[in-house]
């Protein structure tokens, strides 16, 4: 039945997306129908929740009089337990259904569907949940202009997609977190898919997902934390933690204002108690937010070739100094990895999404490789994974995997998988079957022929610290040895059909007075 449902979910969901959106951008329409469907979600939430507590008095929340005494007073014990449980709180009068049928009945209901979703971050303040809550709806301006040039306009489409949203049953008593998780994340894929570069900031396939998800889960029956600093939506984060089945607690940071909202959210709504979870806005490089706590499995996908600031005085960070260079201005990448290491406890595990250029890039990229893997021994597999695979960019990525205690610390394992995918529209894709053998490959540290190998560090060092995948897997496939008789006696046989055909033209041209063109 869920597998019903979820289909279903995404369907409704995808068709509303389709439908409202008109000529806005799609990461512009993605902000407001991503977070009414959190709305949405919290006021079935609530309501769901209220019910349990008054079914004994057998009516609803739905029913209660907020201005009599009576109604007030059960108000007051609600709003106190549905802090403590779920971290906000939500008045009959503010239910999605209701403002939904107000503009579905041609009322003007911005201005209170404003006031609405200020009151759910209001009602967080002074509690444990506020952090979590703070400004979650800023993304959502409904006097925004992208809506429609008058007030009349952005209404008429806001109140169409809360009545279609309406119209869509979550069903939350009976279905699994899954269900409206993996629809949730169905829109934002399907946003990414649209969004062009901006994808990149947001999200990462899930194939890509579920692989570093396995990967940092490998040999654990449970996680006590997972970190990543550059979360985008957190789906990176959701899967590891769908993956791990028993988590103690997820940590995030994220740059982008709108991307660090749509991160809290879907933890929310994915069913992640606000105490369980702890993502914080800031830029991850130069201003760390989590620099006391060790982590037990570390994923990313930080953007690529990211320029920063490289500030000499950042060679007194613990993060960095021990390298003795900075990652160039122009190239994060190995900044990004020196922060994460930083945060990797002994017994963790990293996978993280790179750039290929970081295998074999010299200067100070060079260098920090060098000392990773000749003063450390924390590079552990190399995988090389497809071109064209995500959003926003078609240039080739890795995944490296880094340990602190390697089981296998006198070789590194290299995995060339960038030749196995299949095509989905104009994207290259992970298959069950190719996460598996990768998977697999990873586990048994197998040297499959022209797949992978298992290579010494006194060969890197050989090669200079080069860990360019073509170095180690062969990978060319021998041509079919050419029949030198054969072409011989084909290229006779051409010959004389030539001369054949060079008398018949000649007999020809004698016929007709004129001269041959040979």
């Amino acid at each position: 039945m869920s597998q019903e449902k979820n289909k279903e979910l995404k369907q409704q969901l995808g068709k509303i997306a389709d439908d409202q959106r008109g000529s806005m951008r799609a990461d512009d329409f993605m902000d407001y129908l991503l977070g009414l469907t959190f709305y949405k979600y919290l006021s079935e939430k609530i309501s769901m929740y209220a019910d349990e507590l008054l079914s004994a008095d057998n009516f609803k929340f739905s029913d209660i009089d907020e201005t009599s005494e009576e109604g007030k007073q059960y108000l007051e014990v609600i709003e106190k337990e549905s802090i403590n449980k779920l971290g906000y709180f939500l008045k009959p009068s503010e239910l999605f259904t209701n403002l939904a049928e107000r503009g579905n009945n041609n009322n003007f209901i911005l201005d209170d569907l404003t006031a609405v979703l200020r009151s759910i971050e209001q009602s967080t303040m002074g509690h444990d949940s506020e952090d979590d809550f703070e400004n979650l709806f800023e993304d959502l301006d409904l006097t925004s202009s992208k809506l429609g040039k008058t007030e009349k306009a952005k209404n008429t489409l806001i109140s169409k997609v809360l009545y279609n949203l309406d119209q869509v049953d979550f069903d939350l008593k009976n279905q699994s977190k899954d269900v409206l998780g993996d629809a949730y994340e169905y829109l934002i894929s399907r946003f990414a898919a649209d969004a062009g570069a901006n994808a990149g900031e947001f999200y990462t396939p899930q194939p890509v997902s579920k692989l570093l998800a396995k990967i940092v889960n490998d040999g654990k029956s449970r996680l006590k934390s997972v970190y990543d600093p550059t979360c985008g939506s957190g789906s990176l984060l959701l899967r590891v933690a769908q993956e791990a089945g028993d988590i103690s607690k997820i940590y995030g940071q994220e740059s982008i204002t709108t991307t660090y909202n749509l991160a809290r959210m879907n933890m929310i709504l994915h069913d992640v108690h606000y105490q369980k979870f702890d993502i914080k806005q800031e830029d991850t490089l130069e201003h760390p937010q989590h620099l006391d706590e060790k982590f037990e499995a570390i994923v990313a996908n930080p953007p690529y070739s990211l320029k920063w600031s490289a500030d000499p005085l950042h060679l007194n960070d613990d993060r960095f100094s021990q390298y003795g260079r900075l990652a160039p201005k122009s190239k994060a990448d190995f900044a990004f990895v020196q922060h994460m290491i930083h945060h990797l406890a002994e017994n963790g595990t990293m996978a993280v999404v790179l750039a290929h250029g970081v295998l074999f890039r010299g200067g100070a990229e060079g260098h920090i490789r060098k000392f990773l893997i000749e003063n450390k021994n924390y590079i552990d597999t190399i995988i090389g994974l497809p071109p064209n695979m995500f959003y926003g960019t078609s240039i080739p990525t890795i995944i490296a995997v880094f340990k602190k205690c390697r089981e296998e610390d006198e070789n590194i394992l290299f995995i060339d998988a960038s030749d196995e995918f299949e095509k989905v529209g104009n994207k290259n894709k992970l298959s069950e079957e190719h996460i598996e053998k990768i998977f697999t490959t990873y586990q048994k540290r197998e040297a499959l022929d022209k797949y992978s190998n298992l290579v010494t560090l006194d060969e890197i060092k050989e090669n200079e610290y080069n860990l360019n995948i073509p170095r180690y897997v062969d990978t060319f496939e021998e041509e079919e040895p050419v029949d030198l008789d054969a072409v011989s006696r084909e290229i006779k046989a051409i010959n004389a059909e030539m001369q054949s055909t060079n008398s018949e033209i000649d007999k020809f041209c004698k016929e007709l007075g004129i001269s041959t063109p040979f």
